[in-house]
């Protein structure tokens, strides 16, 4: 349970993170922006994991999650932009 919950507060962070290193103007609010970066946080935990990358409180999984949540507002912004 504990680490879920430090997974989403992670994923809070990495979110602000993410939104402030990823380049361009995205109209979408704060809680979408915490939502996607906790989307990320957890995407990039389980995979790195899972694939044997890293360990469960590595510093590379703060990385990863950065990098994940990049990609999701990346898609984010792909599938919700509209044509001019």
């Amino acid at each position: 349970m504990l680490s879920i919950l430090g997974t989403i507060v992670v994923g809070l962070i990495v979110g602000l993170i993410a939104r402030a290193l990823k380049p361009g103007n995205d109209s979408m609010g704060f809680i979408m922006t915490v939502l996607l970066g906790v989307a990320g946080a957890f995407a990039a935990k389980y995979a790195g994991i899972a694939t044997g990358f890293y360990k469960e409180g590595d510093v590379v999984g703060w990385i990863a999650s950065v990098v994940g949540a990049i990609v999701l507002l990346l898609i984010y912004g792909l599938l919700t932009k509209k044509s001019s």
